[in-house]
């Protein structure tokens, strides 16, 4: 008689699920929203649903909490963090330093045609997918560009500051992009960075990035109160 497999939680056996591993997949959901702002996890359904002992939940819950995507209320438990308008504005700020810094370094520190292929990405494939509404390919495509520019920028300490605040302002990236007339001025940005990159312009290409993010930061003050 076989030994029936255990029932998996999003993806391989329950039993052998670390911290790291449900860490993460409490990220992506939260990111998506798929857990909601102000949304309570429950400790012992999510110990039943990855097959682990509850003082790991609790161990996973201190990680988010230290990343500031949950809160631990007492007589509550734990609940998805809700954003404030104005610390997202400081987020934007400091990310379009961040980012802007890695995209000129990563200009520096790569072949210039490595960026050949975002050429192409940011021309006919992306004009498509405006056209379609198809923000999901849409946000693929740019998140595989920013991957690129932080492999090739070689700072790890800038790579950790921008993963904490992406996964902060995620569901705002999400939103943004489908505010009238966004996705199609923030491609063109995205051309005109690409384009400098491969042209060799460091600085220049940084200019036009952090320029890319206050426009961003710009249409999310037009429309803030359908944003949050």
């Amino acid at each position: 008689m076989r030994a029936r497999k255990p029932p998996s939680g999003g993806g391989g056996s329950t039993s052998a699920r670390s911290i790291a591993d449900i860490v993460q997949v409490l990220r992506d959901r939260i990111g998506r929203q798929d857990i909601a702002p102000g949304a309570k996890l429950g400790e012992q359904e999510l110990a039943a649903e990855f097959g682990v002992p509850r003082a790991r939940i609790r161990e996973v819950f201190g990680v988010l909490e230290s990343r500031g995507l949950i809160e631990r209320i007492p007589n509550r438990g734990a609940v998805v963090s809700r954003l404030e308008l104005e610390h997202v504005f400081q987020l934007y700020e400091v990310r379009s330093v961040l980012e802007g810094m890695c995209v000129r370094l990563a200009t520096q520190n790569a072949p210039p045609e490595t960026w050949d292929e975002f050429i192409h990405l940011f021309g006919e494939p992306m004009d498509a997918y405006v056209k379609a509404g198809d923000f999901d390919s849409f946000i693929v495509v740019y998140e595989r560009f920013r991957h690129a520019i932080i492999e090739w920028a070689r700072n790890p300490v800038a790579a950790r500051m921008l993963d904490s605040i992406y996964e902060k302002t995620n569901v705002v990236i999400r939103r943004i992009v489908i505010l009238p007339g966004r996705a199609q001025s923030g491609l063109g940005e995205h051309r005109a960075v690409v384009a400098a990159m491969r042209a060799g312009d460091a600085e220049g290409a940084e200019r036009l990035k952090r320029m890319n993010l206050q426009n961003a930061q710009a249409t999310l003050r037009r429309f803030q109160k359908y944003v949050l």
